[in-house]
């Protein structure tokens, strides 16, 4: 059985508890052993790189240096990373090496909550198959992005809200491979009632799994 931690912390509004349990109510489907914690100190500890998938439900924050770099190499060596929202676009944005292996900043969301269209651009890859091309309603993220990441889907931007981001075409989901690591980003799932929605739910189901460590 893979075990996967998750981290929960930050910026209340986004309903890190709660979505924090809805993420391990999805990974126990898939005969994941959850730890689901409050404690950012459990990033200075050696089962960080014990487990097989890590996910922080975390908004801002601050990580230190030691344990950000330790982070990095348990990715390195197989420990898989991943999150929806603000969790790894919005987390610890200080820290450098976070930032590196997450592979992407949240810089804006023009509009707030707002309806939008998500265009599925792999359809064949497994984390997609099935799923077509969906409206939602939510915050929809303008990211920066490492350019290593493979896109999974985007959405494009209308520019009635902020004209610098007309016409510009932004991933939603992606996936990218550090080092033996495999990294896994949605960036639907403001609050915890987005996971109602079934297509967001099912993609950072299947998501996670694909970035969880597959053997040792």
């Amino acid at each position: 059985m893979r075990k996967a931690i998750i981290v929960w912390g930050g910026w209340i509004g986004h309903e890190p508890e709660e979505c924090a349990h809805r993420v391990a109510e999805l990974l126990r489907a898939d005969n994941f052993a959850v730890e689901v914690t409050g404690d950012l100190g459990i990033f200075g500890s050696p089962e960080i790189a014990k487990a097989d998938l890590l996910v922080p439900v975390i908004t801002g924050e601050k990580i230190e240096k030691a344990h950000a770099d330790a982070l990095v190499a348990a990715v390195r060596g197989g420990l898989g990373l991943g999150g929806h929202h603000g969790a790894l676009a919005t987390s610890f944005k200080e820290s450098a090496p976070f930032r590196y292996v997450s592979g992407v900043t949240w810089v804006a969301h023009p509009g707030n909550i707002i309806d939008f269209r998500v265009n599925v651009t792999r359809q064949y890859d497994p984390v997609m198959e099935g799923i077509p091309d969906f409206d939602y309603r939510s915050e929809q993220y303008y990211l920066h992005y490492d350019p290593s990441v493979e896109i999974l889907a985007t959405t494009s931007f209308s520019g009635d809200y902020d004209a610098a981001a007309r016409d510009v075409t932004m991933p939603v989901a992606f996936k990218r491979r550090f080092g033996s690591g495999r990294v896994f980003y949605s960036a639907l799932g403001h609050v915890a009632s987005e996971f109602d929605h079934p297509y967001m739910r099912l993609i950072l189901r299947r998501g996670l799994c694909w970035a969880a460590r597959s053997e040792r």
